[in-house]
C-alpha cells in the first residue's frame, strides 16, 4: 500500500487537462508534497492522441499512490454541467486547488466555485510565463497567441468568470498562491510564491537513457495554432533535419495527422507519435545525442530532465518570415523570448526559407 493511502492531511485536488500538466502535478506532489494523497481530475479533451498519454500519465499517478478521476468533460452538450455538478462538492471541501492551466475557461470556471485558501499553478508549458506576466501587470488573461486579437462573442460572455478567477489567483490575506515552473520569470506579481521544478520526480522514476549518434528532433503546433506558415515549417524542418542528420521527428500532440504525413514524405524523417510526455520519452531513452528544437517547452524542460547525460538541446529561431497574416502581433516577442531566456541549449543560427 503507498504511504499515502489513508492521508488525513489537507484535501488537495488537482486539475489536468494535458499530459505535461499531470506530469508536473506528479513534479510538485514529489517535491513539496511528498505524504499528501492527491485526488487527480482528468478534464479529458477529445483529441485520442492526448487521450492516450493522459491515460498512460493517469496509470504513473496511480503508482504513486493518487486518486485519479477520469472526467469526460468535454463528451456532449451536458458534459460541463454533469461534470461540474459531480465536482462542486469536492470544490468546497477542498484546502487546496493545484491547476495547469489558468486560461482554460474550464478551470477559470471551477475557480469561481472553491473555498480553497491554497492554489498551485503548475506548469503548462510557455503560457506558464505569459500567466505570470499578465498576473503581474494586472491584465485580463488570454493566450499568448490570441493576444492582440479582438475579443470575440465568446470571450465577452465569459469575461465575468474570467475576471473573478483572476481575482481568485491573485494573493490575499485569505488567499495563498504559489506557481510551480521550470520556465524563467521576468516578473514575479506581488505576493506570489515561485517554485522551481527542476524534473527530480522525473530524473529519480526514469533513465540514464542510452545516448545514440545521431539527431532526434521535436515538432511543434505552431501550424495549428495559425502561427507559421505550414510551407514555411515543413521547408524549415527539411533543412534542419538534412544539416544535423535528424532522423526522428517527435510530433506534438496537436500536429495534424496531414502535416504529419507531407512531412514523413518530404523529409524522409520517422513521425514518432509518443505515448507519454517528450521528457520522460527522452529520460527513458533511446536518446539522439542531439535533439533539435523550434522554440518551445521543451528547450526549457529536457535540459533538466537529461541533466548529467551527454545530450545537447539545440534550438533554431523561428525567422518572422514564416509568419502568417494572423499571427498576433506579440508571436515574435514571445517566441524569440521563449528561446532567449533558455538555459544550457545550443542556439542555431535562424534558417531562410524558399518556400
Amino acid at each position: 500500500m503507498s504511504p499515502r493511502a489513508g492521508n488525513t492531511g489537507p484535501h488537495t485536488l488537482a486539475f489536468v487537462e494535458s499530459p505535461v500538466q499531470l506530469l508536473n502535478v506528479l513534479e510538485w506532489a514529489h517535491a513539496h508534497a511528498p505524504d499528501v494523497a492527491l485526488t487527480l481530475v482528468v478534464l479529458s479533451p477529445t483529441d485520442p492522441m492526448t487521450r492516450g498519454q493522459l491515460r498512460r500519465m493517469a496509470e504513473l499517478a496511480r503508482e504513486e499512490g493518487h486518486e485519479v478521476r477520469w472526467e469526460e468533460a468535454r463528451g456532449g452538450p451536458a458534459a460541463p454541467f454533469q461534470t461540474i455538478g459531480g465536482l462542486t462538492a469536492r470544490l468546497r471541501r477542498a484546502d487546496r486547488i493545484v491547476l495547469g492551466d489558468p486560461f482554460s475557461r474550464y478551470v477559470q470556471l471551477l475557480l469561481t466555485i472553491t473555498r480553497a485558501r491554497d492554489l498551485v499553478v503548475v506548469d503548462d508549458g510557455t503560457a506558464t510565463m505569459e500567466f505570470v506576466a499578465q498576473l503581474a501587470r494586472g491584465e485580463r488573461l488570454v493566450r499568448w497567441h490570441r493576444k492582440g486579437g479582438r475579443p470575440g462573442a465568446r470571450d465577452l460572455i465569459f469575461a465575468p468568470v474570467s475576471s473573478k478567477a483572476r481575482r481568485r489567483l491573485t494573493p490575499s490575506d485569505k488567499r495563498r498562491v504559489t506557481v510551480f515552473s521550470s520556465m524563467p520569470m521576468d516578473e514575479t506579481p506581488p505576493g506570489v510564491t515561485l517554485l522551481a521544478n527542476d524534473f527530480s520526480w522525473t530524473r529519480f522514476r526514469f533513465g540514464p537513457p542510452r545516448i545514440t549518434k545521431g539527431a532526434d528532433m521535436v515538432g511543434t503546433s505552431l501550424v495549428e495554432t495559425g502561427v507559421v506558415d505550414p510551407d514555411r515549417y515543413l521547408e524549415a524542418v527539411r533543412s534542419l533535419a538534412k544539416a544535423h542528420g535528424a532522423t526522428r521527428y517527435f510530433a506534438h500532440r496537436r500536429e495534424s495527422t496531414a502535416k504529419l504525413h507531407q512531412l514523413a514524405l518530404e523529409t524522409g524523417l520517422e513521425i514518432v507519435r509518443p505515448d507519454l510526455p517528450l521528457e520522460l520519452i527522452a529520460r527513458r531513452g533511446p536518446v539522439g545525442r542531439t535533439i533539435l528544437s523550434f522554440p518551445s517547452t521543451v528547450v526549457h524542460t529536457l535540459p533538466l530532465a537529461l541533466v548529467g547525460t551527454e545530450v545537447r538541446v539545440a534550438v533554431c529561431d523561428i525567422d518572422p518570415t514564416w509568419l502568417t497574416e494572423k499571427a498576433s502581433p506579440r508571436a515574435q516577442g514571445f517566441l524569440s523570448g521563449v528561446t532567449g531566456t533558455a538555459r544550457d541549449v545550443t542556439r542555431l543560427q535562424t534558417l531562410t526559407t524558399t518556400a
